[in-house]
């Protein structure tokens, strides 16, 4: 042993919307299911994903730039309905910073 203590690194993810980066478990995590961005908070959904803020202001960036299809390599609009919902949920539930 060298005597130095082992550090484990924190995966670190960039927000599609505001593109900042922050620790994965700070991150929610979306994935492209037919068409539709669905919220993956379990990180168990297969495909690739994209991670966001639950913040409504990185979803309306992420949305106005058109980051999704470009993150899941998909053609032509996705549905963000439910994400929305979810981040709305999830930003009225949180305590105010």
């Amino acid at each position: 042993m060298s005597g130095r203590t082992r550090v484990r690194a924190c995966p670190e993810r960039t927000c599609v919307g505001c593109r900042k980066r922050a620790a994965k478990h700070e991150l929610l995590r979306v994935t492209a299911v037919e068409g539709v961005c669905v919220p993956d908070p379990r990180g168990s959904l297969p495909g690739r994903g994209a991670y966001l803020h639950s913040d409504p202001a990185c979803l309306d960036l992420a949305v106005r730039r058109r980051a999704f299809p470009r993150a899941f390599r998909l053609q032509g609009p996705l549905d963000t309905e439910r994400l929305r919902e979810q981040v709305e949920a999830g930003a009225a539930g949180a305590p105010a910073s």
